[in-house]
């Protein structure tokens, strides 16, 4: 079985589709791929379903969607010669539901490993190993997570979780990158990054870097300028003293480093202030 959430839900056994069309159900096995080989209360699903306040059918209903999860799932283990397979990989746990496969079929799981590997690696100066294995955490996004599947309290906790984790491995990898001197095949991507995220200052950062030692110090300077307006216009906030250290470097010609991940002060991220 591949399950993917880093985009729209996606799920198959043998090739066959088992994501069901209703939103209910498609909320539930989102849930539950994302909480893999781990037991998800029978509360815990109710209240990603309907909220605080549950309908008196809510214990009903979950079984009912639960059982057209199953038959889904036994209908393309049947078709992959698997009859039982099935009725095994969505089992009932005291308590809840438990989808049981290996840890590499859920794209968030796989995701996490590469991550963990990726900033060790970084962690010890490994930077080849860090950037080949974070880049390859990146590479499993397909967009938004869970983009297509409606978002209750627990999915919302899980995407904004896996989206933050998503921006530091990006961030992270690029570090590595610029340390490795390879700024001339960054700016490409930078540019597009910093046009998708306007206000963050980590990923600006990065992009004045690979321009200036590029070569390119007035456009560096000219990305400077255009983050500053945009954040005295959005946020009434100059840009960070990190960042204005940085800018007067490269006014006065001077070397810099990969600047961008460990602050001495909060850096803006996305509009908002992070420390």
């Amino acid at each position: 079985m591949e399950i993917q959430v880093l985009g729209p839900l996606a799920a198959a056994e043998s090739g066959a589709s088992i994501v069901p069309t209703a939103a209910k159900p498609r909320q539930i096995l989102a849930l539950l791929a994302l909480n893999a080989n781990r037991i998800v209360s029978v509360p815990q699903l109710m209240e990603e379903l309907w909220g605080a306040e549950l309908p008196r059918s809510a214990p009903t209903t979950l079984q009912t969607y639960i059982l057209q999860l199953r038959r889904k799932l036994r209908a393309a283990a049947l078709e992959c010669g698997q009859p039982s397979a099935g009725e095994q990989a969505l089992a009932t746990r005291h308590g809840g539901y438990m989808l049981e496969v290996p840890p590499s079929a859920v794209d968030a799981t796989e995701f996490d490993r590469l991550s963990a590997a990726g900033h060790s690696a970084f962690g010890i100066g490994d930077l080849q190993a860090a950037s080949a294995l974070l880049g390859a955490a990146s590479e499993l996004w397909r967009g938004p997570a869970l983009a297509d599947v409606r978002h209750g309290h627990q999915l919302s906790i899980e995407v904004t979780r896996l989206e933050e984790s998503r921006i530091g491995v990006l961030e992270r990898r690029i570090r590595a990158d610029l340390r490795l001197g390879r700024h001339h095949e960054l700016i490409g991507e930078l540019y597009a990054l910093t046009g998708h995220h306007p206000m963050d200052e980590a990923l600006h950062a990065h992009l004045i870097v690979a321009l200036y030692r590029a070569g390119r110090a007035p456009r560096a300077l000219t990305v400077y300028q255009k983050l500053r307006e945009t954040l005295i216009e959005e946020l009434g906030l100059e840009p960070s003293g990190q960042l204005q250290q940085l800018q007067r470097a490269i006014l006065r010609g001077e070397p810099v480093d990969d600047y961008g991940l460990v602050a001495a002060e909060p850096l803006v991220r996305g509009g908002r202030l992070v420390g």
